[in-house]
């Protein structure tokens, strides 16, 4: 395939009995930690090539050579005239909401990752948190356009999951209030919507090339438009507002995406059809497993449309008989390194939280959907005999969700600490 999948793991055979399980005393089931998101690492001796080019050049950063290929290769695959590599998925936000001059609030959903706030919150924007479609885990238009004010300036949407948002019904809504749309794609890259690739939507659309992400660049991001001005200007604040050698022409910070991290994200987009197709592999495979569980729904893909099948999300609901975060911490106890996402939700962030008082009834869906969703482990260092390891773990412990509970209560779960994941 182009790429090195990770070592199979070893484990000890699947489990059938209750007193197997390590809650109960038995080893863990993997005897390495099996990861939601593990790095996807292409071609090793091209990106070396790359790398010692770069090198040769002595040109490492400041628009290098890799760089420009990168955002031209992106431009391409996505359909956009344009597109500015950044640093981070965070600094494309955060570039992008001063480039195009927003101020006052911006509506945005509480279930996403903390970034999508953070970088409203630290720019002086008011994140005005939507409830979401307790179907499709994305902001409810419906909803938002109850929340527009006359200080609302724009509408923030995610392509959760890679599952791209309601792109008509929100292009409409803020068409209708002349406020400007913006997409955090994070999840979404290589996705389409209609048959058209994710990417150049609304005003802009920002990707991130986190090392969880399916393309990686070891970090990095990216913003995609068709807005010729506001790629200029974008193009001057990830630079410091440098227009000429010595000219400052806007506000400006460090932005800028190296040569190294530029040599990561082009080895990797030459995976990148391998890489989406291991995902989908491992999709089809938890559906089939998890299909007749009790309680467990495996979120859809449509496969109609062109996915990354980045993430395995599930809903754990009251038939499974196991509350989502005891069914968490009996996976981490076998090695299974299972998350909660978004939990509690950005609302309930302490730099939300207090000055804002947002509450159950306001948001209700987002309330329900982060006490409900699992994230499973996937990605290019995950085989389907793991996959099948982990669902044969699932079903014994929902065949015995009784006697799990109550170990539970002798010994309530802690869930260990872990680096918050995009």
């Amino acid at each position: 395939m182009g790429f090195a999948v990770g070592q199979q793991r070893r484990w000890h055979g699947v489990k059938t009995k209750l007193n197997e399980l390590a809650i109960f005393g038995g080893r863990p089931e993997f005897a390495e930690p099996l990861h939601v998101g593990r790095p996807n690492i292409g071609d090793r001796r091209r990106l070396f090539e790359r790398l010692s080019g770069a090198l040769d050049r002595h040109w490492l950063s400041n628009d290098g050579p890799l760089v420009r290929e990168f955002e031209s290769r992106v431009a391409s695959l996505l359909g956009v005239e344009h597109c500015v590599a950044v640093g981070n998925g965070t600094a494309a936000l955060e570039i992008l909401f001063r480039a195009a001059d927003l101020s006052g609030e911006v509506v945005m959903p509480s279930f996403t990752f903390v970034a999508t706030a953070h970088a409203a919150r630290w720019l002086g924007l008011e994140p005005v948190f939507c409830d979401i479609d307790p179907e499709t885990h994305r902001i409810d238009p419906p909803l938002v356009e109850r929340l527009i004010t006359p200080r609302t300036s724009a509408i923030v949407a995610v392509h959760l999951w890679g599952r791209p948002g309601e792109v008509a019904a929100l292009e409409e809504i803020a068409a209708r209030h002349n406020l400007k749309l913006v997409f955090d794609a994070a999840h979404a890259f290589g996705c389409s919507y209609r048959g058209r690739m994710v990417g150049g939507f609304g005003l802009a659309e920002i990707f991130s090339f986190h090392p969880t992400k399916f393309v990686n660049a070891f970090e990095g991001g990216a913003v995609t438009t068709n807005d010729r001005a506001l790629a200029d200007r974008l193009r001057l604040m990830r630079n410091f507002g440098f227009s000429g050698y010595d000219r400052v022409a806007d506000l400006g910070i460090n932005a800028k995406m190296n040569e190294a991290a530029a040599a990561m994200a082009l080895t990797n987009l030459d995976s990148m059809d391998d890489f989406i197709a291991v995902n989908q592999r491992n999709y089809q495979a938890y559906c089939r497993e998890l299909h007749a569980l009790p309680g467990i729904r495996v979120l859809p893909y449509d496969e109609q449309e062109k996915c990354n099948f980045q993430y395995v999300v599930i809903e754990v609901g009251p038939d499974c008989g196991l509350p989502r975060d005891q069914l968490v911490a009996l996976l981490w106890s076998e090695n299974v390194l299972a998350r909660r996402y978004f939990y509690p939700g950005c609302h309930r962030a302490v730099p939300y939280r207090e000055p804002h008082g947002q509450s159950e009834r306001q948001l209700p869906a987002t309330e329900e959907v982060s006490r409900r969703v699992l994230l499973l482990p996937t990605g290019a260092a995950v085989q389907p005999a793991e996959i099948a390891a982990v669902a044969a773990l699932m079903r014994l412990a929902v065949r015995h969700a009784a006697e799990v509970a109550d170990e539970f209560k002798r010994r309530p779960p802690t869930l260990p600490a872990a680096l918050p994941i995009e």
